[in-house]
């Protein structure tokens, strides 16, 4: 299992299901990703008791972490980190770089298209690689969204 491949959509997901509610704040948005993500990384770590014990820890670390990156992106950088993405995904030729900058927060990233293709049937899909970086720290990411029926893009589960 590619762990950054699926980390990915589950980051931008739970992000983007935060933003749209309003409710979860980002410390509480980055909490909740960073268990489950940490979560993950647990599971792929030794067998039996042990990895029962690797989950446990890599839960609370992720929740930790979480909230720490939470309480670095705000609202803003967020929206522009979705509407960026929406567009790259949506007009940008393959290999082009599509970049967003919160001049507020000093956050900034990138989504790059890498491949486009139609599933078996019809669906537009494309892969990409998207950064974030915040206060000098990079993260890069891959992942792969297909076009929805009403235009916009989705994270998808592969």
């Amino acid at each position: 299992m590619n762990l950054k491949k699926t980390a990915l959509p589950v980051i931008l997901v739970l992000s983007l299901a935060a933003c749209q509610q309003g409710e979860l704040n980002k410390q509480t948005g980055g909490t909740i990703i960073g268990a489950g993500l940490g979560a993950l990384v647990g599971s792929q770590i030794g067998s039996g008791g042990g990895q029962l014990a690797a989950v446990a820890v890599g839960t609370l670390a992720g929740a930790f972490l979480g909230s720490e990156v939470g309480k670095s992106l705000d609202r803003a950088d967020r929206l522009a980190m979705q509407q960026t993405s929406q567009t790259a995904l949506e007009t940008t030729p393959t290999h082009q770089v599509s970049s967003w900058r919160n001049p507020d927060s000093g956050h900034s990233g990138t989504v790059v298209p890498t491949r486009t293709y139609n599933t078996p049937s019809g669906q537009n899909c494309r892969e990409y690689t998207q950064t974030v970086t915040i206060d000098g720290r990079t993260e890069t990411v891959r992942g792969t969204a297909c076009r929805q029926y009403d235009g916009t893009w989705k994270i998808a589960n592969n």
